[in-house]
């Protein structure tokens, strides 16, 4: 891993560099836009960098890739289409946090949250709240612009005859991305779960296009590409990286209900409080009966839970066994993420690497 850790170094020094560069570039505008560009330099800071990571496990599943310098041609196109990913990635949560209204994203405001105060430190004129909403959501199209900046240059420095193909991957992960966030916002508008089949159903398609694929499956495809993958490699990166970024997405959802706050930098419980209908949150009212199950109806979602109520919500999700169920299903989607990962497909270099990459993604705490 420790070839990793200089890839996460590499990309932050890209995004560094490219964020400095747009700083002398824009200068023109004048001196208002510092305000968007800090906010974009701090929400760049740091990260697990699991989908930059993913991009050149990708590209190691077909052929060897070092880091060490100096920079290999294919290095340099694989560090910059890990940016471009970040860069993405930073936009959706930029963008998910207005969407779930929320308050804190790794400890610290949410970005709408830290526009709506500097507009009331300001003491400038109309609705410091939409001030807020309006800014972030610019700052997400913005990061995401650069995103498809970034990734335009790492298909520029890669083999003509291999950029098609990653362009393919990155466009549809745009585009999954976008529909699994339309499908969780439209799951909340309805008044309540449906029958259990076809609940688990719709939150089964939310975890997968909103998050799971985006997260492990297309930034491995899309390193493949790059390193030109036969399509049965594909398939095969494909049968590891969608089980993988599942459990990955059910520890997401675990962490939800049951996370320490100080280690996620998120709300305990926050999901419950949003009504999130979770794969988790589904199995659970299924196994609650009678009066606990209408007792879990009427506090999931609440915003005015108390810290009691919120315990006693999540002891009874405990107690339902729906938590065991989970814990079950992101060990079996691992089991299945290692064995296609010991495929005849993937170059041997990279096994044992995807392998630890699923135990990771299903252990996480934050």
């Amino acid at each position: 891993m420790q070839d990793y850790k200089r890839l996460a170094e590499l990309v932050q020094e890209r995004i560094d560099g490219f964020l400095a560069h747009k700083q002398s570039e824009l200068q023109p505008l004048g001196s208002e836009i510092s305000e968007l560009l800090t906010a974009s330099r701090n929400f760049l800071s740091g990260g697990k960098r699991f989908r930059a990571l993913c991009v050149a496990l990708g590209f190691r599943a077909v052929k060897p890739i070092s880091f060490d310098l100096p920079l290999s041609r294919s290095a340099h196109s694989v560090i910059l289409a890990a940016t471009s990913l970040e860069f993405f990635h930073a936009a959706a949560l930029v963008h998910d946090d207005v969407i779930d209204n929320s308050d804190t994203r790794r400890g610290l405001p949410a970005v709408h949250r830290s526009f709506e105060g500097l507009h009331r430190q300001q003491r400038w004129r109309g609705s410091a709240e939409e001030f807020g909403l309006a800014a972030a959501m610019l700052i997400g199209d913005l990061l995401q612009s650069w995103s498809d900046e970034i990734m335009q240059q790492a298909l520029h420095i890669a083999p003509t005859e291999i950029t098609k193909r990653a362009r393919e991957h990155y466009n549809r992960m745009r585009t999954e991305v976008a529909l699994g966030q339309y499908l969780d916002v439209l799951e909340e508008q309805y008044q309540g779960f449906a029958d259990h089949d076809t609940q688990m159903d719709r939150s089964t398609r939310v975890l997968l296009y909103k998050s799971a694929k985006y997260s492990v499956e297309q930034p491995l495809l899309i390193g493949a590409a790059l390193a030109g993958a036969s399509l049965e490699a594909e398939k095969t990166l494909s049968r590891y990286g969608i089980p993988a970024g599942v459990a990955f997405q059910l520890r997401d959802d675990v962490l939800g209900v049951f996370g320490d706050t100080e280690v996620t930098g998120k709300p305990s419980g926050d999901d419950l409080i949003q009504g999130k209908r979770t794969v988790l949150a589904t199995i659970a009212r299924e196994k609650l009966q009678g009066p606990h199950r209408r007792l879990f109806d009427d506090m999931h979602g609440d915003p005015e839970m108390n810290p009691e109520q919120l315990a006693m919500l999540q002891r009874t999700i405990r107690d339902s066994g729906a938590l065991e169920q989970v814990e079950k299903m992101i060990s079996g989607n691992v089991s299945l993420a290692h064995r296609e990962a010991r495929g005849v497909e993937i170059h041997a270099d990279a096994v044992e690497s995807l392998i630890n990459f699923a135990d990771r993604l299903a252990t996480r705490n934050s």
